[in-house]
């Protein structure tokens, strides 16, 4: 019978996470909880207990409950703790508000990750095509969504941050990495003016900020999915 047990922190969330991971990032925005470090390249021989997947993040609750997955954590920080208000109170816009996260989850980060993989010049140019198109879809989003609600700000909910940011900022700095090995960047012209602005307003929030490395450390952290740079 195995001796093993996990650590956490009693009477209070306990989060297993990695500094450097972008998924973990977006875990548990705004909620108090124990941080627990988790070398990727050298996991504890207990962490099967907390994830048998073996990835970043999972959240043990003070009830001792174990959830993983990243968009389950932000979602499930949104409903447990409500004046957070990083879900919209009102059905529809949370629907709306959910399809931005899935458009940038699925269009925007596997081609990231996708055209640094790439093998050939072939399979980059389409992957790069692929994310160029993933950004436009965000800046149409991000168009259709201030023109519904009006106002000046340049978050998804105007002034106020929400799970549209939570959910997906960890992964711009990962943009710099795709110029510097691709030669792609978001082009600076009107088609793109909302991702811009948008950008320019994340960047600024803590969400961003209490993460992002320099450009020099995102480069050589994403060196390991480039196959001609090892």
């Amino acid at each position: 019978m195995s001796s093993l047990a996990y650590p956490y922190e009693e009477n209070i969330y306990t989060l297993y996470s990695n500094a450097n991971c972008p998924f973990a990032q977006r875990a548990l925005p705004q909620v108090p909880h124990k941080v627990i470090e988790i070398d990727l390249t050298n996991k504890p021989d207990w962490y099967h207990l907390v994830n048998p997947q073996l990835k970043v993040p999972a959240l043990r609750t003070p009830s001792g409950t174990i959830l993983i997955e990243s968009l389950v954590l932000s979602e499930f920080a949104a409903d447990q703790f409500p004046d957070s208000h990083l879900l919209p109170s009102d059905a529809t816009e949370r629907a709306q508000l959910r399809l931005f996260v899935e458009i940038f989850s699925s269009r925007i980060i596997p081609n990231i990750f996708g055209s640094l993989r790439g093998t050939n010049a072939k399979e980059i140019e389409e992957k790069k095509a692929a994310l160029l198109a993933g950004l436009k879809e965000v800046n149409d989003e991000l168009v259709k969504q201030w023109e519904r609600i009006g106002g000046d700000g340049a978050l998804w909910l105007g002034d106020k941050v929400s799970l549209a940011e939570v959910n997906t900022v960890s992964f711009y700095n990962l943009l710099v990495a795709v110029e510097h090995y691709r030669g792609f960047a978001v082009p600076d012209t009107d088609e793109f003016a909302a991702f811009h602005k948008w950008a320019a307003a994340f960047t600024k929030l803590p969400a961003y900020t209490e993460f992002r490395v320099d450009d020099d450390q995102a480069i050589n952290k994403m060196k390991k999915f480039v196959p001609e740079a090892n």
